[in-house]
């Protein structure tokens, strides 16, 4: 028992480093630390109680303990795999950010200068064919879930921007779905200007934080 405790108290430090890693959202450090927390300590409980059956190895204990552990986290299948590929390909050169995070979902951080210009929420043409292969991989995959998050950049005030940012998500919304994506499979929010990754005092770092941020996820079975 002593060894468990010691064990998930180094888990939990770890955690900590994880949840200040850098060029992470909020949102991905709350979820990839739960995930990873569940996950490790779930394995050690499970080893721990696998001593009482001599049916079952400790190995399999801790699989079994590390699936429970994990439910806060995603699958990373195949067709995720095929689909951040597709995406990679579809999105070279254009300044969109396509990557894994730390729970298993496919994240695409797309950019101010081809999505939204200041203070506005209609999609850029440069924007539209992206979109276009991204409902595509989307509906060959139909049992992914989407949440789309708006950010502004800090000009104007919060009563400006948190609308606009949840517009911005919106209007992303309303171009997969007119490609055929399910609405009930996405899920919108805003985050106004509270989420910057960049220096707001410079007018590069405004068009970085002027942004739409994509995420699909599949759940774990």
């Amino acid at each position: 028992m002593k060894k468990i405790i010691v064990a998930v108290t180094a888990i939990a430090l770890g955690a900590g480093g994880l949840a200040g890693c850098a060029n992470m959202s909020e949102t991905e450090r709350t979820t990839g630390t739960g995930a990873a927390i569940g996950a490790v300590a779930g394995g050690l409980i499970g080893a721990a109680t696998a001593g009482g059956n001599k049916g079952r190895s400790a190995a399999t204990g801790a699989a079994i303990g590390a699936a429970i552990g994990a439910g806060g986290g995603y699958l990373w299948s195949q067709r995720m795999q095929e689909q951040k590929t597709t995406m990679e390909q579809a999105t070279q050169g254009t300044g969109v950010n396509v990557t894994q995070t730390a729970d298993n979902q496919l994240k695409l951080e797309i950019p101010s200068d081809i999505s939204f210009d200041p203070g506005r929420y209609d999609i850029k043409p440069n924007l539209r064919p992206i979109l276009d292969r991204f409902a595509t991989t989307l509906n060959q995959n139909p049992v992914t879930r989407i949440t789309i998050i708006g950010h502004t950049d800090s000009t104007g005030s919060d009563a400006v921007n948190n609308p606009l940012s949840v517009n911005r998500a919106a209007a992303t919304r309303d171009y997969l779905v007119s490609r055929g994506v399910a609405t009930s499979r996405i899920a919108i929010d805003g985050r106004g200007s509270r989420e910057p990754l960049a220096d707001n005092s410079t007018t590069a770092g405004r068009a970085m934080n002027r942004r739409v941020e994509i995420f699909v996820a599949e759940a774990a079975h």
